[in-house]
């Protein structure tokens, strides 16, 4: 994002700078800097001030009330993206590593409860030019699903999720079934180049359902 369609943006959502700097949490100086073009404006904050006003549009258009910025929380998400995946394997239970890493804001239209991380999509297995895909570089909210669920069916139908995998690494995938006396899930790709893969519950070192994708606009 350059500076002028950071400042088109801001302009969209009636925010004066002191407004905005506050709800991305930074300073105003820092926003004065952006729209002058004289720093380059962070990708977690160009995703944050686009969601911001896709929801101002979404409300307008379902003719509800105008978002308030000034009531909204922010929640800001520890972010393993393409680079960090490797380190996020073999700390991801270190709390001191997980503070270490980038956040990206998101606002309180998410629920709080849990434990939230977003994570980078990389290659093509779940793209299969749908609009289910998710399309390498996205970023994807998720929310762990805590080891004693695993114990009973998951909800497969209802989400597709993130599998962080102690060989494999960290995986998308669409999970098509649970055997639950065997502990065993089957992964499924969207794009049918790649076969389904069966892997043991016992190898797993987390498990997220993946809530939301945010997408870069010149993207598909």
């Amino acid at each position: 994002m350059n500076y002028l369609e950071f400042k088109e943006i801001r302009k969209k959502l009636k925010m004066k700078q002191a407004d905005i700097a506050k709800s991305i949490g930074v300073g105003t100086r820092a926003v004065q800097y952006w729209e002058k073009g004289e720093r380059k404006i962070p990708e977690t904050t160009a995703y944050f001030v686009t969601n911001l006003l896709q929801e101002q549009e979404k409300k307008l258009n379902d003719g509800a009330a105008p978002v308030v910025f000034s009531d909204l929380k922010i929640m800001n998400v520890p972010l393993a993206n393409q680079y960090a995946q490797a380190g996020y394997l073999h700390s991801f239970a270190d709390e001191e590593y997980i503070e270490s890493l980038p956040t990206i804001p998101f606002t309180d239209d998410v629920e709080h409860r849990g434990e939230y991380m977003c994570f980078e999509v990389k290659g093509d297995s779940m793209d299969n030019g749908s609009y289910e895909s998710y399309l390498e570089g996205d970023i994807i909210l998720c929310r762990n699903i805590r080891q004693d669920y695993w114990l009973s069916k998951l909800h497969y139908d209802k989400w597709d999720f993130v599998i962080v995998h102690k060989e494999k690494g960290i995986l998308v995938k669409r999970i098509v079934n649970h055997d639950v006396e065997r502990g065993v899930i089957t992964l499924h790709s969207l794009n049918e180049y790649y076969d389904d893969i069966e892997i043991h519950l016992q190898d797993v070192a987390k498990l997220f359902n993946i809530i939301s994708t945010r997408r870069k606009n010149n993207r598909r």
